[in-house]
């Protein structure tokens, strides 16, 4: 969070933001690192529970970015993030799991533990709207959203390289691709939408 600024930067998981905010931390008035659950706050989560605290009930107004990323390409950051060897043996592991198997399973009403990862378009609604902050970039552009947070704090930034997953080739069928864009609509809806606005 930025007071002077007037700007928060939500931290949606597997876009890149973990290097964005390493990086403006030093500038940051505030930071949420732990617990885990909160570092990654949801934009309702936020305005629910913390904005009234944070923007002194209305009388300080904070705008808000975050980054997407299309939603094949975050699942599959995912997947491989959850093939590395630190979590070998444990429940949330890919390494024994397809990529297929990865997807379907995040499909289920109740996802297995290595499947479970929420969804970029429920991290980003906002109370009436589908996408609940006032600047959204797309991470194949990280370069723009920099551009704007570096012109918005007045510092250079320099983003480290961190939380890289392995790279592994994956498959998604198309019967299987059709199917997710079908159940998982409003993350291809909200990406569409992002794709149509101007840099």
């Amino acid at each position: 969070m930025f007071w002077k600024q007037k700007l928060v930067l939500f931290a949606v998981p597997k876009t890149g933001t973990t290097a964005l905010e390493t990086a403006a931390r030093p500038f940051a008035s505030t930071a949420i690192l732990n617990p885990p659950g909160m570092k990654h706050v949801s934009v309702r989560r936020y305005h629910n529970n913390l904005s009234g605290f944070f923007e002194q009930r209305g009388s300080h107004p904070m705008e808000s970015m975050a980054i997407m990323r299309e939603p094949i390409s975050w699942l599959d950051s995912w997947y491989r993030y959850r093939r590395r060897p630190q979590l070998s043996g444990r429940e949330n592991s890919t390494e024994a799991i397809s990529f297929e198997d990865f997807v379907t399973a995040w499909l289920e009403e109740s996802p297995p533990a290595f499947a479970n990862i929420g969804s970029q378009a429920r991290f980003l609604r906002g109370e009436d709207t589908a996408c609940g902050v006032t600047h959204l970039f797309r991470y194949d552009r990280l370069a723009d959203a920099v551009t704007f947070l570096e012109g918005r704090i007045g510092e250079t930034l320099t983003l480290p390289r961190s939380n890289i997953s392995p790279k592994i080739p994956v498959h998604l069928s198309s019967k299987l691709e059709t199917r997710l864009r079908a159940e998982r609509s409003a993350d291809f809806d909200l990406w569409d939408w992002l794709l149509q606005q101007k840099p």
